[in-house]
């Protein structure tokens, strides 16, 4: 039980910090648009990651991690640049909160949910480098205990901040509120680009 609530702790920890994935989760949330998937994606999506951190690549992260961040922070900059082009063309568009959207924006939230996860290099260094590491010298049932206690912490976070969002989008239906939101996830994106920009060059 001790490493479970180790794992759950630790991994809780990381998962607070505000990143681009928590901002678009967020958003989902206030808008009611697919909530469920977007939070199941990103939690299993850290399981995922977490069990092969644990398992696996920690093992070989001495060897390819600074090629692989490389390759990720260059991917991410691209994503968050379309992601802010887009958002500065429909910033003066009315948000309609719980809408019905098609398939095809159902297509195109499950590929934005999977670019945040799996293009950001703040994930990997969280569940695969960090998580796999601090827990390879454990034995394999703690090693599985912390590894499901860190899931778990995942699955908490993103769905109470998704649904958390949806009940609050209830006091921000104002037109004007939802410009300033699009022009504050803006500045945040820019934000991010500049900081992994600044990791590269570093």
């Amino acid at each position: 039980m001790s490493f479970l609530l180790l794992g759950f702790f630790t991994s809780l920890s990381l998962i607070l910090a505000i990143g681009a994935q928590n901002i678009f989760v967020i958003e989902q949330g206030l808008k009611k648009q697919y909530i469920f998937i977007v939070c199941l994606i990103c939690a299993i999506s850290d399981l995922l990651l977490i069990f092969l951190g644990i398992f696996l690549f920690h093992y070989f992260s001495n060897f390819f991690s600074s090629l692989l961040e490389l390759i990720l922070n260059v991917f991410l900059i691209l994503f968050l640049t379309y992601f802010i082009w887009t958002k500065i063309k429909t910033i003066n568009q009315e948000i309609k909160i719980n809408s019905k959207v098609d398939k095809k924006y159902l297509f195109q939230t499950i590929f934005k949910t999977l670019s945040f996860t799996y293009l950001n290099p703040h994930v990997y260094s969280d569940t695969v480098f960090f998580l796999g590491n601090f827990s390879k010298s454990f034995e394999i049932n703690d090693k599985l205990l912390f590894g499901i206690g860190a899931s778990l912490a995942s699955f908490i976070f993103f769905f109470v901040l998704g649904y958390l969002s949806k009940y609050l989008s209830k006091y921000l239906v104002s037109k004007k509120i939802w410009k300033i939101i699009n022009i504050l996830i803006i500045i945040f994106m820019f934000f991010l680009i500049f900081y992994v920009l600044t990791n590269i060059f570093k």
